[in-house]
């Protein structure tokens, strides 16, 4: 299958020779009928586990009735789904799409739409952060503070500005009466799993209501309970005023969201915004499934087969002095090395049936389903020591 892909796909992707056919919970299994642990979930995106029962009947119930519609129409899962988001957090109203990126593109254009509408069209600024990532498509892009993505794409839209995350002394000298929104993540995922200082994210959040501008946080990649709570800022006790959904909303599913307070979500008005697969309801079905797991006692094991693993991967050092310790929140977690060994690891680690990700040289991501069980972060810890010793 590696050789067909090869001759037919764009080659943009640093694929692995790895062709997966197959999915159970944390397992999977490739056309060879290997078996892996999966550690890296789809980069986040396999919530609940590959092949999960209840989003599986969710979804096979759903497309007996009814496969898309359009935004043209209401449809029950989207609304559903609407509700349940909103219930669990600060918002009051969802716009549906496909990815994390739609997600970050509408919310770009939501903060500078809500400015012009407010009789201030001068407020274009937005303050991101250095080393973020926040998507491919052009706005998002320029927001992203890594020049690595963006060579080649040029000229990208203005008005984007960067500090370096974690300074709340940038953020304050940053934010001014010009300023439209501050853009970032609760913890850099792309960055190399880089959480927030203390009391930083509640500098954020004074610095932009002090001078009138939006708080926008990307949580595609640390909502739905990656990091033990529902979504990440609700551990460091801030509301933002928006905030971009998507890779584990659907269980693996295509879907994305951004989420608003009224009072900013009514500015996209018919015509300003749209997406023809956006909310479609086989994808909201999954969603909904996503979530009821995720109340119905997920959560709780999230937290608690996150210390489980964050104490494994602490004492990963005294295995190997190639590993340097390990960072993160909840199930999103990065482990730091010693020397330059990062895509090495991630080859050894795949030889010996494990399935991690490198970001850069040092860091290797770990993020595996929610579902994940202690003797599968026992079984895979012990894999990753080998394979970052053998590298």
């Amino acid at each position: 299958m590696t050789d067909r892909a090869q001759k037919v796909l764009f080659q943009n992707y640093r694929t692995q020779p790895v062709a997966l056919v197959r999915g159970e919970g944390t397992q999977v299994w490739d056309a060879d009928g290997k078996r892996y642990l999966d550690f890296i979930g789809g980069i986040a995106t396999v919530s609940v586990g590959h092949a999960n029962a209840q989003v599986r009947n969710a979804v096979l119930e759903q497309t007996k009735l009814l496969w898309h519609a359009s935004n043209l129409y209401f449809t029950e899962p989207q609304v559903r789904l609407a509700e349940k988001l909103t219930r669990l957090c600060f918002a009051d109203r969802v716009f549906f799409c496909n990815s994390g990126t739609e997600a970050n593109e509408a919310m770009i254009k939501l903060a500078r739409r809500w400015h012009v509408d407010s009789g201030h069209p001068e407020r274009i600024e937005i303050v991101c952060m250095h080393e973020s990532f926040h998507g491919r498509t052009m706005g998002s892009l320029a927001a992203t503070g890594q020049p690595k993505y963006q060579q080649g794409f040029g000229p990208l839209p203005a008005g984007f500005r960067f500090v370096d995350y974690g300074d709340a002394r940038q953020i304050e000298e940053a934010v001014t009466d010009k300023t439209c929104a501050v853009l970032l993540e609760p913890l850099q995922g792309e960055a190399g799993v880089i959480t927030a200082p203390a009391g930083y994210l509640k500098a954020v959040r004074e610095a932009c209501t002090r001078r009138g501008a939006l708080m926008l946080l990307d949580e595609v990649q640390t909502g739905m309970g990656r990091t033990g709570k529902m979504f990440a800022h609700q551990h460091f006790g801030v509301e933002p005023d928006a905030m971009s959904l998507a890779k584990g909303i659907a269980g693996g599913l295509p879907l994305g969201a951004l989420l608003a307070k009224d009072q900013l979500a009514k500015v996209f008005t018919p015509g300003t915004h749209a997406s023809t697969f956006g909310g479609n309801p086989v994808a909201t079905a999954a969603a909904c499934a996503v979530v009821d797991l995720l109340e119905g006692g997920l959560l709780d094991h999230v937290r608690r087969v996150s210390e489980v693993l964050q104490s494994r991967l602490a004492a990963l050092p005294q295995a190997t002095p190639r590993a340097a310790g390990e960072r993160g929140l909840g199930l999103l977690r990065g482990v730091l090395l010693s020397e330059d060994l990062a895509p090495l690891v991630v080859a050894k680690a795949r030889e010996l049936g494990l399935l991690v990700n490198a970001i850069g040289d040092r860091v290797l991501r770990l993020a595996p389903p929610l579902t994940v069980s202690e003797s599968e972060i026992h079984e895979a810890t012990k894999l990753l020591a080998q394979a970052i010793a053998q590298a």
